[in-house]
């Protein structure tokens, strides 16, 4: 009796220990699943903020680049001042979406293309009104304007770092 009583026992503790295993391996294969989809999700993410980053960030530094010519060539109206706040605005809200999604290499690189379009938008509206800082001129800003796009390299350098499509420096 004690023997089967004891073989009973194993087989139904054997068959339990069986399946507690096989639950506990299914639920680390879900959670690894699930480790894979939020850091596929979190890279998608990451890239759809960059590349709108990279475009805005483009598309300001284009509208800076316009007005200047604008300035050159006549009096600048509300339409010009329009689009190039508009530009300014896009750039601002992509660059507040990447203050928090972006890695500290990258956000560091965006915060020096923000803050070099931040200082060029102000030297180029005061030069808009006739009220430039000393040392101000069309020409410093068209320099500012052209130093802008090697920051934006780097900035762009360090999102596809960060996404692993390149390695290089």
């Amino acid at each position: 009796m004690i023997i089967a009583v004891a073989g009973v026992a194993g087989t139904l503790g054997g068959a339990l220990l069986t399946q507690r295993g096989s639950e506990r391996a299914k639920r680390r294969e879900i959670e690894l699943v699930r480790e894979h989809e939020e850091i596929h999700e979190n890279r998608a993410l990451r890239r759809t903020c960059y590349v709108e980053l990279n475009r805005e960030a483009r598309q300001f530094t284009t509208a800076l680049n316009r007005h200047l010519h604008v300035m050159r060539e006549r009096d600048v109206d509300d339409a010009d001042r329009d689009a190039l706040d508009e530009a300014k605005n896009a750039h601002r809200d992509r660059y507040s979406e990447a203050q928090m999604i972006a890695p500290e290499e990258v956000l560091r690189r965006a915060s020096v293309v923000n803050q070099a379009l931040s200082k060029l938008y102000g030297q180029v509206k005061r030069l808009e009104r006739g009220a430039p800082e000393p040392g101000e001129t069309m020409e410093t800003a068209a320099r500012a304007q052209s130093e802008v796009w090697e920051v934006l390299r780097a900035m762009r350098t360090a999102m596809r770092r960060d996404l692993g499509v390149s390695r290089e420096d």
